[in-house]
C-alpha cells in the first residue's frame, strides 16, 4: 500500500472520473468530487458508502469554492471539462470557461508543493505525417477548439512544473457514467443496434485507450510522481493505432452481421489522423491491460442493458 493523499477529483462524475474515483478509493485516498452534475448523472452512487469519499455540488469555475476545496488537497485531478470537438463547436463560451479559463485560473491558484495530474488529448496531433510516430516531442497542430484549449492548458501545466500530463487517446469502455459519443463506444453502439455503420474519411487513423486504463495511468503517476513529474505522456494502446475501416473489422470480429461502407463523400467532423507512440509511459514501468477485443465485448454487455439517448455528450 502506497502512501495515501488527499485527492480533489474536478468532473469526478463524469465518464473518467466514475471509473477513477472508486480506483482511488480502493487504494486508500481520501478522495472530494467537485461536480454539477449538468448530465443528471448518478455515477458515484456506489462510493457513497466509503467514508473517504465526498462530494461537492457545484461549478469548477467558480473560482471562490476551487480556492476553498484546493487548500485541503495535496493532489489535484482535474477532469472537469466540455469534452470533444461535437460539444467544444454547439457551446463555444461556455468551452472556453470551463476548459481554458477555469483550467488555468486553478493551475495558478495551486501551490508549488501541490500535485496536478491532468488528462490532456492526443487530438493535439491533428495531422500527423504518414506512417511516422507521434511522440511526447512531435509538435502539437491541434485543428478543434478543444484540442486548442487542451494544448494551451497543457504548456502552463508543464511551466509550472510539479505536474503530469496525460495525453490520452481516445477513451473506450463501459463506465457508470456512459459516453456513446466517443469513436469505439459509438460504433459499437451503432453495430450492435443498427448492424451497419457509414463511414467518413475510414483510413484516417487514431489511438485508442480503455477507461479503466485510464484510470490505471493516473494511479501509476500518483505512486511514480516523482519520476514522472514535469512530462507529458501519450496513454494508448501501442497495438491499436487503427484506422477507422480497421477498428470496423475488429468489431465485426464480435458481431458478424455488422456492414459497415465507405462514404463517397463527406468529411469527418474530428479531423484527427495520426499513429501514437506511447513508449514513454511504458518505459516508466506502466501497460495497458485492456485491449480492444476486451472493450468490444464488453461493450456489447453494457448495450444489451442501455438503449437511450441520455448517455451522450452532444
Amino acid at each position: 500500500m502506497g502512501q495515501s493523499f488527499n485527492i480533489l477529483v474536478t468532473g469526478g462524475a463524469g465518464y473518467l472520473g466514475s471509473v477513477m474515483v472508486p480506483d482511488l478509493l480502493a487504494a486508500g485516498h481520501k478522495v472530494t468530487v467537485l461536480d454539477n452534475f449538468m448530465f443528471k448523472q448518478a455515477s458515484l452512487n456506489h462510493s457513497c458508502a466509503d467514508p473517504n469519499f465526498s462530494v461537492v455540488k457545484g461549478d469548477c469555475r467558480d473560482v471562490a469554492l476551487v480556492g476553498k476545496m484546493l487548500s485541503k488537497a495535496d493532489i489535484v485531478i482535474p477532469l472537469a471539462a466540455l469534452v470533444g470537438a461535437p460539444l467544444c463547436k454547439q457551446d463555444p463560451v461556455g468551452a472556453e470557461a470551463t476548459n481554458l479559463t477555469a483550467q488555468l485560473s486553478l493551475i495558478n491558484m495551486v501551490s508549488p508543493d501541490q500535485r496536478i495530474l491532468m488528462p490532456i488529448t492526443n487530438s493535439g496531433y491533428g495531422v500527423g505525417e504518414t506512417d511516422k510516430f507521434c511522440t511526447e516531442e512531435t509538435p502539437l497542430r491541434p485543428l478543434s477548439l478543444y484540442g486548442i484549449h487542451k494544448v494551451e492548458v497543457e504548456k502552463a501545466l508543464l511551466d509550472r512544473g510539479n505536474a503530469i500530463s496525460f495525453r490520452l487517446a481516445t477513451v473506450f469502455g463501459m463506465a457508470p457514467r456512459m459516453r456513446l459519443d466517443l469513436l469505439v463506444n459509438d460504433f459499437t453502439y451503432r453495430a450492435f443496434h443498427d448492424r451497419f455503420v457509414v463511414l467518413f474519411e475510414s483510413h484516417f487513423k487514431r489511438n485508442y485507450i480503455h477507461v479503466r486504463d485510464v484510470s490505471r495511468a493516473f494511479m501509476h503517476g500518483i505512486e511514480s510522481f516523482e519520476s514522472m513529474k514535469g512530462n507529458a505522456f501519450n496513454v494508448g494502446l501501442s497495438q491499436a493505432n487503427l484506422s477507422k475501416w480497421e477498428l470496423c473489422t475488429v468489431i465485426k470480429r464480435h458481431m458478424p452481421d455488422f456492414v459497415f461502407l465507405e462514404a463517397p463523400i463527406g468529411e469527418d467532423p474530428d479531423k484527427r489522423d495520426y499513429i501514437v507512440s506511447n513508449e514513454k509511459i511504458e518505459r516508466t514501468g506502466w501497460a495497458p491491460q485492456y485491449d480492444l477485443d476486451f472493450g468490444i465485448a464488453e461493450l456489447i454487455k453494457g448495450y444489451t442493458m442501455l438503449k437511450n439517448t441520455i448517455y451522450t455528450n452532444v
